[in-house]
């Protein structure tokens, strides 16, 4: 399942030039290392806000989420030794969600709904894709519990490994794709859900 680049896009803005704070203040960036940074992170802006928005459920949240995910990243781009740039920026953006939700009220699903979730729906992209995925997706994943709603996003949106996930959620590989499995079948059975309630409105 590919990531819809165009479903959420921010209203940014973003200057790598400007630090954000005291401290950014007292440790310049070269010219070099914020090129370096644009030519990096800022291809991830869309992937960024889209799991922000996934994760909080709230477009003004996800881009404050976003804006100060990028400048936390910025000042501290010293640290990035290479590898998965998408990795690296998702790490920072779960840590803004995690800390923004601390103030936030939560509003998962209880855990009767994952015990009762089936797991008889395993392939829920392919009924995406015909119902209209972008819109359907986007209310859908909304209703996961935040665990399974972020392995799905991570894995299926953003195409990172399981290796990457683990990494980046602090769970071992087994438990992601657990939650990778059960996300599939509480997407499935939430689909198959709407489905039967239109079927029933229907004239």
């Amino acid at each position: 399942m590919a990531a819809d680049r165009g479903l959420f896009r921010p209203q940014l803005v973003f200057s790598a030039d400007a630090p954000a704070s005291e401290s950014a203040r007292t440790a310049p960036v070269s010219p070099d290392q914020a090129a370096r940074f644009r030519e990096l992170m800022l291809p991830h802006l869309d992937a960024a806000y889209n799991l922000a928005r996934y994760l909080a459920r709230d477009p003004v949240a996800a881009e404050d989420i976003v804006q100060d995910a990028f400048l936390r990243a910025f000042r501290g781009f010293h640290t990035f030794a290479g590898g998965n740039a998408k990795a690296w920026l998702f790490a920072i953006v779960r840590n803004g969600f995690l800390d923004w939700r601390k103030t936030s009220p939560r509003n998962d699903l209880g855990e009767e709904f994952l015990e009762g979730a089936s797991a008889d729906h395993d392939h829920p992209e392919a009924i995406l894709v015909r119902e209209g995925e972008a819109k359907a997706l986007r209310e859908t994943l909304a209703n996961l519990p935040e665990p399974f709603r972020e392995t799905l996003v991570l894995r299926e949106l953003e195409e990172l490994s399981y290796k990457e996930i683990s990494h980046l959620t602090g769970a071992p590989i087994g438990t992601v794709m657990s939650r990778l499995a059960r996300a599939r079948a509480m997407l499935g059975a939430l689909m198959f859900s709407n489905q039967g309630r239109g079927l029933e409105a229907a004239p």
